[in-house]
């Protein structure tokens, strides 16, 4: 199965798990983009619309791309109450729409799933002369020294072949992965880059933290009774450590100008 889809699998615990973003973020990205009820927005992988409401208050026209089918009529239903609001079915790869038509495209925690050869010419054919190019990222992870943290390390080598990506150390992010962002969009025409961070945290019991995994596309796709194995000892580690895991986000926001 493609790793896209599995978001599409369990809309209704995506969106109560998934985190939202900040409000100084959505403030710094209104502000660049001077965006307002005469402006056009089109955000890409809506999912179930974490980062959705504050771009619709501004009164813009927000048009939304989401490949999952339940995720879509998920949003649809959502935001019904908006008339800024539509919502297309289908790949940022295969939107059809013309070029020059939008003041902003933003995305999520999305836009790495679209080939990036594709993605960023298209996102520059789209906008507008001017227009704002806005993605941000949700980076979670533990403290490097918390011993939950090292314990689930050891939990993750014994069950699958991957490290626990989701929940990375806090050293793992390094301005080396910002400027390479920085310079891939730059070299794909676009200028005026600006990287903002910001910090929140979130605390979960054992049943709310194994609820957050199931969210990762990683997480989903394990087999089954790995995935049950894996759950459970995790689950069991979180209880005998207090029944308290404390994730520490970094959102990681890129801003351009075509």
């Amino acid at each position: 199965m493609d790793k896209r889809f599995t978001f599409n699998e369990d809309v209704k615990n995506y969106d109560n798990w998934r985190p939202t973003y900040c409000k100084e973020l959505f403030n710094d990205i209104i502000q660049y983009s001077q965006l307002n009820q005469n402006k056009k927005a089109v955000e890409v992988g809506i999912g179930t619309g974490q980062a959705t409401t504050p771009f619709l208050m501004t009164g813009c026209d927000v048009t939304a791309i989401e490949l999952g089918k339940n995720l879509a009529e998920y949003s649809k239903e959502k935001f019904k109450e908006y008339n800024n609001f539509s919502v297309y079915n289908t790949s940022f790869e295969d939107f059809e729409c013309n070029d020059n038509s939008f003041d902003i495209l933003y995305s999520a925690t999305a836009f790495h799933w679209i080939p990036e050869d594709i993605g960023y010419p298209k996102a520059f054919k789209l906008l507008k002369n001017n227009g704002t190019l806005a993605l941000f990222w949700n980076k979670p992870s533990m403290k490097e020294d918390d011993l939950l943290h090292q314990k689930f390390q050891t939990i993750y080598q014994k069950y699958t072949s991957f490290d626990n990506k989701s929940i990375e150390s806090a050293a793992a992010s390094t301005t080396a992965r910002y400027n390479r962002i920085s310079k891939t969009i730059q070299s794909y025409g676009f200028r005026d880059v600006e990287i903002k961070l910001y910090h929140q945290t979130r605390v979960f019991d054992s049943s709310g933290y194994i609820s957050l995994l199931e969210t990762y596309s990683d997480h989903r796709m394990l087999e089954s009774s790995t995935k049950k194995l894996l759950y459970s000892e995790i689950e069991n580690t979180i209880l005998e450590y207090g029944n308290t895991v404390t994730i520490y986000d970094t959102i990681e926001l890129y801003l351009a100008r075509k």
